[in-house]
């Protein structure tokens, strides 16, 4: 599990960085960005599953698509929501609610 989680962490940072590069290229950006937005979309709908990553997924579309939020790590903040921020519940900490059977 956490080798999957670290391997995401890379991943993120990469296509983040992939992302910040066609905002620094004048003129070439905007092309590039044409072609990066549907892409970052499908990536980030594929590393993080269920209606979370669709969600993702299409914030990040908007986000590469739009001009000047390039800067936006969107990869990274998805995985520091899912591993850092996202509190999962365990056995020791469900709320039981008890039904009165009688």
């Amino acid at each position: 599990m956490a080798k999957e989680k670290y391997k995401k962490l890379a991943l993120s940072l990469l296509f983040d960085a992939l992302g910040m590069v066609t905002f620094i290229i004048p003129m070439i950006g905007e092309f590039g960005d044409v072609v990066w937005a549907p892409l970052a979309g499908f990536l980030m709908t594929k590393m993080y599953q269920g209606n979370v990553g669709k969600a993702a997924g299409v914030f990040t579309f908007i986000e590469e698509a739009l001009p000047g939020f390039d800067v936006i790590p969107t990869f990274t903040i998805m995985w520091l929501y899912t591993y850092v921020f996202k509190k999962e519940k365990t056995e020791d900490t469900e709320d039981f609610i008890e039904v009165d059977a009688s």
